[in-house]
């Protein structure tokens, strides 16, 4: 049966951008495979302005104009004045796309334009951490109760599928502790350092090619990583944590002696997450740790992650993510969107 699917998209960035090229990608597939034709009926950016059209927006056209720094308001049918709280109240749509930028200490303002969806009946899928971490009990409760679902593949290692891993393959089993390297820029600065390169030019370099922001320090100093082992702790673990409670040291204070030392020794740096329980107490960090050659985290490079998790019936199942990019993301918003129509589960 097909489904005629609504999208609005909270955001429109390199991310979002790449999930509206993958929808045009993947557009024979969603509907000879999965029976979805999707359409998107909004967009609303933060430099772009905001679209709406309920017989759906021309994709390709939004994209040029964006790439061509120009307005999206040309495409919209629909005269719209107000903040994105008010644009998701607008829109008629069956689900929403946040794609909008992290914030490590409170999660919102993406808790709010989930919440908002939910409230309007649309589904809601994020590739944004902080609601995970900071809303996670809360939004699953207010989507349950009216009968719809939240999604979040992308939130952790782009489109690596670890929540829905869990979800579905490893039902029955239970997580008891993980292990990895869950942020790639830092992981790409300390090869750089071990070519050589000091740490403030290595950071200039992640910006130029855009892995690292213009304020590197939710990198560096081990905030990016710590919202993600607590997003792992608070879904797989049912141990809900923010990133204030992981005991969390950044790579600023690796010295070119530091990573003389580790490769007189056969090792190599790495920005080691860990989270589980140790001693009947909870341990969730972020520290930099030197790795041997034995260690499955000392191969991991450039931009790639890994993460290893501790299992009560396996004793190890690992996860590599070889360089990923903003496709890689989209493709973690498909999957959940997939996911959200697949067998009514």
């Amino acid at each position: 049966m097909l489904k005629d699917i609504r999208l609005v998209l909270i955001g429109f960035g390199n991310v979002g951008r790449a999930f509206a090229s993958l929808l045009l990608q993947k557009e024979e597939t969603l509907l000879n495979e999965f029976g979805i034709q999707a359409r998107v009926t909004g967009i609303i950016t933060k430099r772009h302005g905001a679209v709406i059209n309920a017989d759906g927006i021309d994709l390709p056209k939004a994209l040029t104009l964006v790439e061509a720094n120009r307005s999206l308001v040309e495409l919209s049918t629909h005269a719209f004045n107000g903040n994105t709280l008010d644009f998701i109240k607008a829109c008629e749509a069956d689900v929403l796309v946040e794609t909008t930028p992290v914030n490590p200490q409170a999660g919102t303002p993406a808790i709010n334009h989930l919440q908002a969806g939910f409230e309007k009946g649309m589904h809601g899928i994020t590739a944004n951490k902080g609601p995970v971490v900071y809303a996670y009990n809360k939004l699953s409760e207010l989507a349950k109760s009216k009968g719809l679902k939240l999604r979040f593949e992308s939130a952790v290692m782009d489109g690596a599928p670890i929540f829905s891993l869990y979800r579905k393959t490893l039902a029955g089993a239970e997580i008891e502790g993980f292990e990895g390297i869950l942020n790639s820029c830092t992981n790409l600065l300390i090869e750089a350092m071990e070519a050589g390169t000091p740490l403030d030019e290595a950071i200039k370099y992640a910006q130029e090619i855009g892995i690292a922001e213009s304020d590197p320090s939710n990198d560096v100093d081990g905030w990016d990583a710590a919202i993600k082992v607590a997003a792992l702790s608070t879904v797989l673990m049912n141990h809900p944590i923010t990133p204030l409670d992981v005991d969390r040291t950044g790579i600023r204070g690796i010295s070119p002696q530091d990573i003389a030392e580790a490769k007189a020794e056969g090792k190599r740096w790495k920005l080691v997450c860990r989270g589980g329980w140790r001693d009947e107490q909870f341990i969730a960090e972020v520290k930099p740790e030197k790795v041997a050659a034995g260690s499955p985290l000392y191969s991991v490079s450039g931009t790639s992650s890994f993460v290893s998790f501790a299992l009560d019936v396996l004793p190890g199942l690992g996860i590599l993510e070889s360089d990923p990019s903003p496709k890689t993301t989209a493709f973690g918003l498909l999957a959940d969107l997939i996911d959200i129509y697949q067998d009514g589960k």
